[in-house]
């Protein structure tokens, strides 16, 4: 019984000494969001969110919308489940900052703007947003996207006044390739 106590000390005073290697981070994570239209709407597409050395490449294709400017946002649950999309909450704002232009250097982590469909109802957007994080509390992950059927003027608060959601959807880890 002393023996083993004796070897359960000496190998605790063993690992006192060992160093731990590094715990590598996935540089190279990715994010997927399929929308769904909110009731009495035909919005459908995806957006995905890749990790780059900038910040996070955001890259949409969306169709069913009217044409012209919607706003486009990142709000704070990830809850698309009531029919007009309420349920995704405001605006994705940890910082508690105003309202405004995903280029602006204070506005809240999910304003990403405005995405802008042709006469076919279509829309492509690709940029790199350098306020967006897959870490701590201000992490996108498990957040929603909410598509408006208004153009967003970048300043009135706390919304844009981008008028009804029209379509939902939720981020979630992507496969990474």
């Amino acid at each position: 019984m002393v023996l083993a106590f004796g070897f359960n000390t000496a190998l605790a005073q063993d690992h006192q000494h060992m160093s731990m290697p590094p715990v590598k981070v996935n540089q190279n994570i990715k994010a997927i969001c399929v929308l769904y239209a909110t009731q009495g709407n035909s919005v459908s597409g995806t957006v995905t969110f890749t990790r780059v050395s900038e910040g996070v490449k955001v890259v949409a294709d969306l169709s069913g919308l009217t044409p012209g400017k919607h706003g486009f946002h990142i709000h704070e649950f990830g809850d698309c489940s009531s029919p007009d999309g309420t349920s995704a909450g405001g605006h994705f704002n940890p910082s508690g900052s105003t309202h405004g232009s995903p280029m602006d250097m204070s506005r809240h982590e999910g304003d990403m703007g405005n995405i802008e469909a042709d006469a076919s109802g279509k829309a492509h957007l690709e940029y790199v947003d350098s306020h967006m994080s897959f870490e701590g509390t201000e992490s996108i992950l498990g957040r929603s996207v909410i598509v408006h059927a208004k153009q967003d003027d970048m300043k009135t608060q706390p919304t844009g006044n981008a008028g009804p959601r029209i379509a939902c959807g939720v981020i979630g880890l992507a496969k990474s390739q």
